[in-house]
This record gives structure tokens, sequence and C-alpha cells, in this order.
């Protein structure tokens, strides 16, 4: 699978998905099913007109700590027309790889364009390391700060990110006063900074949780911010970032901007209105999965055929 996509081509093929007519809201919901020992089993499936697929993840919080990662699983990927398999995938790669591609697409429509940005990038995982590659995919940054719970993951990231090009170094979440994007691809199940400090002309990632009550931004950013989601029913079910503040009585489910297909199909301007910040939440999503997935099964298929 490495190798074979970059997150923009990967976000290439979710564009492409959504303007051939993919409607998100009518993607089926995840399943989640308890396990012991405080993790979860989901179930992801999708289908279009060509493919169908199923992916299988883990959410283990205690593997980490026994040398083991986070999310584990698998995606099967079918011929639509008469569902017989054609692949199986790494699950956990191909969230690494997807995750960041939602981001970046939303990114090239809500980011600030034409001039370097300074990145403050919550996380030292997987997925911080995918939001790097994605966010240097769509716009040139000037600076990235890497605020993380782990001193030595955070030291580790800094260092990686200036092999790519920008300055790095390791901060607070204070820095979010100066940057142009705030990018949260945590754990955190409260909110990572305050919301009041975040500037205008901001654009605010979160893509960490998908539980009606974990949430990685604060409730004073989403009253103040144009909210962007995947789906409106998605979101509304899962973005714990929106439900909570919802749950207090600070916004409305009408408070939702719009969605990743509004400003792929251009119903919405581009970078939004600047007068206050820019907050997409993603909670992932089967269609996602798959646009990924087949993306990925069609260039193993050229490749191989080179």
């Amino acid at each position: 699978m490495e190798g074979l996509l970059t997150p923009a081509m990967a976000a290439d093929a979710l564009a492409a998905a959504l303007l051939g007519g993919l409607d998100p809201e009518g993607c089926p919901q995840r399943t989640a099913l308890p396990v012991p020992g405080g993790g979860e089993l989901l179930l992801m499936p999708a289908a279009s007109a060509s493919y169908a697929g199923v992916k299988i993840a883990g959410v283990a919080p205690g593997n980490p700590g026994r040398g083991l990662p986070r999310i584990t699983g698998s995606y099967l990927l079918l011929d639509g027309p008469t569902l017989c398999p054609l692949a199986l995938l790494d699950g956990a790669a191909l969230t690494t790889l997807r995750t960041p591609a939602v981001s970046a697409l939303a990114l090239r429509h809500l980011a600030p364009a034409g001039r370097p940005l300074r990145l403050v990038l919550f996380g030292s995982g997987p997925q911080a390391y995918g939001h790097l590659e994605a966010a240097l995919a769509v716009r040139e940054l000037a600076e990235v700060v890497v605020v993380a719970r782990n001193p030595e993951g955070a030291d580790r990231l800094a260092a990686h990110a200036r092999t790519l090009g920008p300055a790095a170094r390791t901060g607070t979440a204070k820095d979010v006063a100066d940057a142009d994007l705030v990018v949260c691809c945590t754990t955190a199940r409260e909110p990572l900074f305050d919301g009041r400090l975040v500037g205008p002309g901001a654009t605010v990632v979160a893509v960490g949780s998908h539980e009606p009550t974990a949430r990685e931004t604060d409730t004073a950013l989403v009253r103040r911010a144009a909210v962007y989601v995947e789906s409106r029913a998605a979101a509304l079910r899962e973005a714990g970032d929106l439900l909570v503040p919802e749950a207090e009585g600070a916004i409305g489910p009408g408070h939702i901007t719009g969605t990743l297909a509004d400003l792929v199909a251009g119903r919405l301007p581009a970078g939004g209105s600047r007068s206050c910040p820019q907050l997409f939440k993603s909670v992932g999503m089967a269609w996602e999965d798959l646009a990924v997935a087949v993306a990925l099964f069609e260039a193993a298929g050229a490749s191989s055929a080179t």
C-alpha cells in the first residue's frame, strides 16, 4: 500500500467520488461494539456502482502501552456487481491514509491561500505524521509547531517536519493564537486549547474522535466558527465537538455551515468568510474508506501492469 497513493492523490479520489454523485448523507452509519478492556470493534460497509467494501477496525486504547498500534483491522474490497472479493487491505494503514486525505480535501477549500502558513499540530502519532504530509500537499508551510502529551514524540515529529522543509519546533496550546492552521489528531476527550485564542482568519481541522461525548475543540471556538462536516447526519450522530455545545445550548443543529460535498461542488465560496475561524470536523465515514481503497486497488493494478 505504501507509495501507491499520496494524501493529495487520495484526496483527488474522494473529490471524484463526490463529483460523481455519491451522497454522504446516505452512507450507512458505523456499527460500534464495545469489547472487554475498554476497546471497540467497528464495522463500516459501503457500496458504489462498481465496488463494495467493508472495514473491520479495532480501537484498543491499551495497545500503545503494549507496544502495539491503537487502531487495528482489515478492509475487504469486493466487486460491486458480483460481490466477489478483490483485495484485502491493511485497515489501519488505510485509515492512516484516508483521514489525512479527507482533511487535505477540506483544506484545499478552507485554508488561507497565497502565502506560507503557520501550522499548529496537536498529536504525535501516525495521524499527526499523515496530516503533516497532507497539509504540505495543499499549502506552503512557513512553520510547524507540534503540541503533544509525549515530549519525545513531539520532538521526533518536529525533527521530521524540518526534514520536509518548514521550520519546526515543539510548543504549547497557546501557540494557536498565531496559527493560520490548527490540526487536531489526538485521542483527547476534552478540548485541547482555548478557542477564544484562534484568529478570525484561521482554519481548524479536528479528526480525533467519533464519539458524542468526546471533543478536541471547545464551545467558544465552535460557537464563533463557520462549521463544515463530511455529512450533517453523521456529525449530528457522532461529533462530540458539535454535540456537546448543542447540549449546552450554545448552538443549534442549524449551526453547520456546509459539507465537504458542498465545498467540492462549489456550492459554497472557497475559503468561507474570513471574519471568523473555519472549523472542519471529521468523524470518518465508510464511503471515504471505499473511495480510497478503490484508488489503491486500481493504482496497484496499474503499477503491476507496467
